[in-house]
């Protein structure tokens, strides 16, 4: 079962990666890296609930 940091996560990565090329595509650097941030975040995010699942299914 997934949890929702893992389902926040994966958004956020979708999201960033979006405002990323819409950054790149318009060269408006600012919401490039904005996309690039969140991305990062959503990465990070995605890893916090995929070891809390981990750890749930150990126990």
């Amino acid at each position: 079962m997934v949890n929702k940091d893992q389902v926040k996560g994966s958004a956020k990565q979708v999201k960033g990666a979006v405002k990323e090329a819409a950054g790149k595509a318009t060269g408006n650097k600012k919401m490039q890296a904005e996309g690039t941030a969140e991305k990062a975040a959503g990465k990070v995010q995605k890893g916090f609930g995929d070891a809390k699942k981990k750890v749930k299914d150990a126990l």
